[in-house]
């Protein structure tokens, strides 16, 4: 027993194997979700999970010396009613709800997120904030006709002085491609609604006190003023989840079995093979459900996929997170702020008691984690904690936010395949090793944000597998979870007909469809202009 839960055991000896009705590869929030709705409804499951400790993938919460972490940060907030009633079901005790702020952070100043427009120009200074006026008026007098980027999207609306201030460094740090070679059409999903004359506006209904409207008035869609948040972190939900798997009796949850191959059984059903510290483990069953990456999937499948190369150009974006014990009651009172500075390497910097005070032990002490954005196996994510622990003192130092000599710990925590990455052929290539595995397997089911190679939240991510589920216990596939793949908003600024969507072969009811439309928006590179053929 662990922090007062049941811990699930891996097996114990090598070759093992066992018989279920479902095996499930990852025990994140997609194969938990899965796992907990099957074992409800009387199947028996096996669930392996790679890493020895946690469960809950990239929505774990790690715990360092009584100091908890959230990997990325999740505010637990849905459109689905069906989502929130299956939180409160699993963890019906222990939500608390918390204030939600998230600033900017731009050369010792902190700017509101999303911006406002007269906070902005004061902290800027008279010299600068006119800069960015004379900078606005010229992109609105001259604006670039031919707009191809993230780049020119977003300089056409803010100017380029507030683009290169609140925009570049940023997005460039979380996605590691410049920002003239990502689509626009991004930056016009990724900030719609937002612009300086409205800013402009809302600030001064602000200040008279006109905005009587939620939200004081600030209309972006992702902003709330309250979420509920475990107690203990996010990690606290899927620990619930994965002891009451265990306590049917239905389910096994088998940790440290990392995936090494699944196979069609020539009958419609599977073997799952794993590795662990015991050697390998089998699992018969009659349905799979994978939220392994695509990537790996294909390439693990047995007979290999047609479609193996498509799975094998997939790519992902990968980061980690330095957590900083620091000797101080508090620094500031966000949740996160964005890191808008071109000298320091962070990307993000959390503040976990801001999440919750019961992740962090000691009130003298503060604890914070700066994310780095990187690819796996670059210079920034081979390099040893000790040297990542000195970057990140070194960057609060730099920042202004804390002195070196305050810092009295620190431990580092990796996250791969954090962010599937959204290129100029990922499309043609997901939905090529998709068309081919539900032809050849219809009791393969995909699930999740790895396992569908979607950027998803994590209640998209349990209602693929809630809809997944559903599917199998009708023995067909009644509901196509891939049926929405980006926000509504989205398609109106769109070609029509430019992206072909499968409908559902069951119409998904307006709770369904709210949650499995709250996929986010991911950067995509400009597609290159194929030359005109030659007559």
């Amino acid at each position: 027993m662990v922090n007062g839960t049941i811990r699930a055991t891996g097996a114990t000896s090598a070759n093992q194997s066992r018989k279920v009705d479902v095996a499930i590869i990852g025990a994140g929030p997609a194969g938990l979700t899965a796992g907990y709705l099957l074992t409800k409804r009387g199947f028996s499951v096996a669930i392996i999970e790679k890493d020895e400790t946690y469960v809950g993938g990239i929505s774990r919460t790690v715990e360092h010396e009584g100091y908890r972490f959230d990997i990325g940060g999740h505010r637990f907030f849905s459109k689905s009613q069906q989502v929130v009633d299956l939180w409160n079901e699993i963890l019906p005790d222990d939500f608390i709800q918390r204030p939600r702020m998230s600033r900017i952070y731009y050369e010792g100043k902190f700017y509101s997120y999303p911006l406002r427009a007269f906070e902005a120009l004061w902290n800027l200074g008279i010299v600068r904030s006119t800069l960015c006026m004379v900078s606005f008026a010229k992109a609105k007098a001259f604006p670039n006709r031919k707009v191809k980027s993230f780049e020119d999207w977003t300089i056409n609306q803010f100017g380029s002085k507030l683009y290169s201030i609140f925009f570049k460094t940023y997005t460039e740090k979380v996605w590691g491609m410049p920002c003239d070679e990502m689509s626009a059409d991004w930056a016009a999903q990724r900030i719609k609604g937002l612009s300086l004359w409205g800013a402009v506006t809302d600030g001064l209904k602000r200040s008279l006190g006109l905005n009587k409207r939620p939200n004081d008035g600030m209309q972006t869609k992702t902003l709330l003023e309250t979420f509920r948040y475990p107690r203990l972190g996010p990690g606290m939900m899927w620990d619930a989840a994965r002891d009451k798997i265990l306590a049917t009796g239905k389910g096994e949850v088998l940790m440290g079995h990392a995936f090494k191959q699944l196979a069609a059984d020539g009958q419609g059903g599977w073997r799952l093979s794993a590795t662990g510290a015991q050697g390998d483990l089998v699992i018969e069953a009659a349905h799979a459900i994978s939220s392994a990456p695509m990537r790996e999937l294909g390439a693990r499948l047995h007979p290999l996929p047609a479609t193996s190369l498509e799975g094998s150009r997939l790519k992902y974006r990968d980061f980690l997170t330095v957590a900083l014990k620091i000797r101080s009651e508090e620094l500031f009172p966000d949740n996160w702020i964005y890191i808008h500075d071109s000298k320091v390497k962070v990307g993000r910097i959390q503040n976990f008691r801001s999440w919750s005070p019961e992740m962090v032990p000691d009130d003298s002490v503060a604890c914070v984690g700066l994310e780095y954005f990187c690819f796996e196996g670059d210079d920034l994510w081979d390099s040893s904690d000790d040297d990542l622990i000195a970057l990140a003192t070194k960057e609060m130092a730099i920042l202004g936010l804390v002195s070196s000599e305050k810092v009295i710990g620190g431990v580092v925590v990796r996250q791969e395949k954090a962010y599937p990455v959204y290129d100029d052929e990922y499309a043609a290539n997901v939905l090529a090793m998709r068309t081919e595995l539900e032809a050849a397997h219809p009791t393969l089911h995909l699930v999740g944000r790895n396992g569908m190679h979607r950027y998803n939240n994590q209640d998209h991510a349990m209602m693929t597998a809630m809809l997944t589920v559903e599917n199998i216990a009708a023995g067909a596939r009644q509901y196509d979870t891939w049926c929405v793949n980006e926000d509504a908003e989205y398609h109106e600024a769109g070609d029509e007909g430019a992206e072909k969507i499968i409908p559902a072969r069951t119409a998904l009811s307006d709770d369904q469809a709210a949650a499995l439309a709250s996929v986010r928006a991911v950067p995509e590179r400009i597609v290159a202009e194929k030359p005109a053929k030659a007559a």
